[in-house]
């Protein structure tokens, strides 16, 4: 499972990374709408993957983090709903299939192991998260929710760079155990 974990993490990646490149060359603008239930979808997802990490991690730094991101995307949540309700966009209530397997996957392991996935989890989140939200912020056309997507893109951008070492160095942690 730990592999499967880790090659979704890379495909992720890969995808996120091919995304940028495209939109780098091509400055169409994005669908306002699907934005929207994008991030409420990815949120939400956060909300329900930070509350497991705070109850499980073993890492100190994980469950500060955990408490951070249950704090600031429950806030967004709550900004976002009011906006979309404004503009008469539907949004989901709950958390989508992708976001329920990743949770259930995670509550099967434990320790290091949970750490490790828990946090590999949050950085794909979190580089799937700057991607959409850089996208609507360059090129949405609703004006409210291109600065919405303005405002909290230096906050998704931090905790992508808070994750990004701690993921790293569970990698890390993961590899060194291996060669053992």
């Amino acid at each position: 499972m730990t592999r499967y974990l880790f090659m979704t993490s890379l495909l992720m990646a890969f995808s996120v990374a091919t995304a940028s490149a495209q939109n780098t060359t091509q400055r169409a603008a994005v669908n306002d709408s699907m934005f929207a239930l994008a991030a409420a979808d990815s949120g939400l997802a956060e909300v329900s993957l930070s509350e497991l990490g705070l109850r499980k991690a073993t890492n100190a730094e994980l469950k500060t983090f955990s408490q951070r991101m249950i704090e600031h995307h429950t806030s967004l949540n709550q900004q976002l709903m009011t906006l979309a309700g404004r503009k008469s966009i539907p949004l989901t209530r709950g958390v989508d299939p992708r976001a329920a397997f990743c949770a259930e996957s995670l509550a099967g392991v434990s320790g290091e192991e949970f750490d490790r996935c828990y946090a590999k989890a949050q950085l794909v989140a979190h580089m799937e998260a700057v991607s959409a939200f850089e996208a609507e912020a360059e090129r949405g056309q609703d004006p409210d929710l291109k600065a919405f997507a303005a405002r909290a893109l230096p906050m998704i951008k931090e905790h992508l760079a808070t994750i990004k070492p701690i993921a790293m160095k569970h990698e890390k942690n993961e590899q060194a155990s291996i060669e053992r």
